[in-house]
């Protein structure tokens, strides 16, 4: 061992053995569940507002950061980030009349800057720039949308990570925002018809604006120039508080759609209505909630194309008649495939759609018949998305990425079915000197499960690399392949990056998706676990070097894992995760979730979900991995109680029986994800340190 390795063992050791963790305060309190007595210890740390609270997450900080800050290499690696990061990034351009918009990041702004130039290679001028709004850069844009006429736009602003979100208008001519705002909107669009636009919001919260439940989602529709208080409300439905509804208007603003959820009653699908303009009443396309989704893709005169996984569990695209509704009228345009169908839009009098074949994206068009017309040939294997418009465009944009491959905006022309680059990134790395593999391994059932790979080429299978496995497995979403600049530095010190598939992703549609929910979650654990034991077994790693990170519904995951495997890696990142399983519910809008957990409401369910809840099977005389839980304070979607209960916990059972640190890492201003790139690149930065210290390595 050289001389820097010891000393970084002798400091790491000495840390260790003088770290002290706060006294977090018990209280008597048990819940019963099912004739199932269940002490909630740490209940008060629900309580956000409170000055303990406040307390108690100042200790944990300090004790924290102290620790990150004696990392020897810690400044090191966020100036590496600051430096890699540091090029523009575009977002593909949206054509509105004359002006094209996109969203340019000049390097290491905390916010993209909004942008329009007249035609594809006009002059750039500044819409708006969100860096302004607020002194620490956390005030993001989070929804705009151009009136049809272009003269008006909606302007949706977050603070300071919030889900929260309150609407502007903007005078598109002017570039002034007009004098009303709407306040309390949530899981919200902003679709315009004539003069005004639909809009869901809820009522305001009564207790805490950040953790209090959010019940009864209704949907309004504001008129340029009116306060809201004159806002018409279109729908609501409070005999069920825990259903969300949004409204959406088609191109030609001829219709608008309803679509209605009840995923707090566990139910995976949607109802859908319609009324044409003019008419006060919605007519029912799909009247009940079911485990079915139903979706508008565009409407064809007087007929829509809807896209559902009724009868197709790839989904599918069928054209509804609204003079014959029967399903046995449905028209196939496009019948389900054996892959899922990733997207689907219409530009320019087409229909272009995406495939997910083994996580990665093939391109097709489509007539508005279903007859197909070619594939758009995409650079390899990776991601591609974008490809809408509208239908007198000529052509459309797309983005390709993939884990070495940054992010290249294409221009589609329709009538000639050619692609060309529209804009390259400027990136001061050779993509070309990392490799990108796809591997399949086999879970603990026998199911076949993909897994991508990503490290710098002439990597070594010595059992050596730090690795890092990052997984999600949840809530029907695909993790595909796609590019991050702030992997290059880990990549080049020696470090591999495996992302696995998991089950509960909709990486092979429903089927996937419904292996991992509910009764089935137990196979995302051990798809996590057997995509670690691949790592080991093939040599990428070890125990000792590897890393265990997801964020959210991945946070549950590695908290679970390591509670089932504590051996399996020597390093843990649990990121705004859902830890407390038995009251994920009570908060915000954790009922929307009971679809894809179940609810300790009910007795089945309670079984299921008191077997693996991260906080609720923390074991004693165990030796945990190094754990670092990352929230923040301004988290509402997922509250920040699921990790203060979670590491006092680990921190009561586990801190003597653990060799390693069990730490918090709680963000201010910042939410669900950081609020601005600033705090992105520090987490990052403490990420890497603190993994890289505790598996005994040096960062060049």
């Amino acid at each position: 061992m050289n001389k820097t390795l010891i000393f970084l063992a002798f400091v790491s050791a000495t840390v260790h053995a003088q770290m002290q963790y706060p006294t977090t305060r018990k209280v008597d309190h048990v819940d019963e569940y099912h004739a199932v007595k269940v002490a909630d210890p740490y209940r008060w740390l629900e309580d956000d507002r409170s000055a303990e609270t406040a307390a108690w997450v100042a200790e944990q900080n300090k004790i924290s950061f102290g620790y990150l800050e004696k990392i020897p290499y810690r400044g090191l690696i966020k100036q590496q980030l600051e430096k890699v990061y540091n090029y523009p990034k575009y977002s593909a351009p949206r054509r509105k009349g004359e002006y094209f918009y996109f969203y340019k990041n000049d390097g290491l702004q905390n916010q993209s800057v909004l942008y329009r130039q007249k035609g594809a290679n006009g002059t750039p001028e500044i819409v708006l720039d969100p860096n302004k709004l607020s002194a620490d850069g956390t005030t993001r844009l989070t929804v705009f949308n151009l009136s049809k006429n272009g003269n008006y736009a909606v302007c949706g602003f977050s603070k300071g990570g919030s889900d929260w979100q309150k609407y502007q208008i903007m005078d598109m001519k002017t570039l002034k925002m007009l004098d009303e705002r709407l306040e309390w909107v949530k899981v919200s669009g902003a679709s315009w018809q004539g003069d005004g636009f639909y809009y869901s919001r809820y009522p305001k919260p009564e207790g805490s604006a950040l953790a209090a439940k959010n019940e009864n989602h209704q949907v309004f529709f504001h008129k340029v120039g009116t306060p809201q208080s004159a806002d018409e409300l279109v729908y609501e439905d409070p005999a069920n508080p825990q259903r969300f509804h949004i409204a959406y208007v088609s191109e030609d603003e001829r219709f608008s759609f309803l679509t209605i959820s009840d995923r707090g009653k566990g139910k995976d699908g949607n109802a859908l209505f319609f009324r044409e303009k003019g008419q006060k009443d919605f007519r029912p396309i799909i009247a009940d909630i079911t485990d079915h989704q139903f979706s508008i893709v565009d409407n064809v005169g007087n007929k829509f194309l809807l896209r559902t996984n009724k009868n197709a569990k790839n989904d599918r695209v069928v054209l509804y008649d609204p003079a014959n509704p029967d399903e046995k009228n449905w028209k196939a345009i496009l019948p389900e495939k054996p892959e899922p169908l990733q997207g689907a839009s219409t530009a320019g009098g087409k229909l272009f759609v995406t495939y997910l074949k083994d996580v990665t994206t093939r391109a097709y068009v489509y007539d508005l018949n279903g007859k197909l017309e070619n594939e758009v040939p995409l650079p390899g294997l990776g991601s591609a998305g974008g490809f809408g418009g509208e239908r007198e465009d000529k052509s459309v944009f797309y983005t390709f990425s993939s884990f070495n491959y940054p992010p290249t905006i294409f221009s589609y022309d329709i009538a000639s079915r050619k692609s060309t680059i529209f804009r390259n990134p400027e990136v001061a790395f050779k993509p070309t000197d990392y490799e990108t593999k796809q591997v399949f391994y086999t879970s603990k059932d026998g199911t076949k499960v993909p897994m991508f790979l990503v490290y710098k080429k002439g990597l070594k299978l010595d059992g050596a690399n730090p690795t890092i496995l990052y997984g999600y497995g949840g809530f029907n979403i695909s993790l595909t392949a796609s590019f991050s600049p702030l992997l290059i530095p880990f990549l080049d010190n020696g470090g591999v990056y495996a992302q696995a598939n998991l089950r509960g992703g909709a990486e092979y549609g429903d089927k996937w998706h419904e292996a991992g929910m509910r009764l089935q979650k137990q196979n995302v654990f051990d798809d996590f676990i057997a995509a670690g034991e691949y790592l080991i077994a093939q040599k990428y790693t070890s125990k000792e070097r590897l890393a265990l990170r997801g964020g959210s519904n991945g946070g549950l995951l590695v908290g679970t894992v390591i509670n089932q495997r504590p051996d399996l890696c020597k390093v843990a990142f649990p990121q705004v995760g859902v830890m407390d399983m038995l009251r994920f519910h009570k908060f915000t809008i954790g009922w929307n979730w009971i679809a894809d957990y179940g609810s300790s409401d009910n007795a089945e369910d309670f079984k299921n979900l008191y077997a693996y809840s991260p906080l609720h099977n923390i074991k004693e005389d165990v030796n945990y991995p190094a754990t670092m839980v990352t929230t923040a304070d301004h988290d509402d979607r997922v509250v920040p109680a699921h990790s203060f209960k979670y590491i006092a916990t680990l921190q009561e059972k586990a801190a003597k029986s653990t060799k390693n640190p069990l730490l918090i890492r709680v963000d201010v201003n910042s939410g669900h994800g950081a609020s601005n790139t600033a705090k992105s690149l520090e987490q990052t930065a403490d990420i890497y340190a603190f993994m890289f210290y505790n598996m005994g390595l040096t960062w060049k």
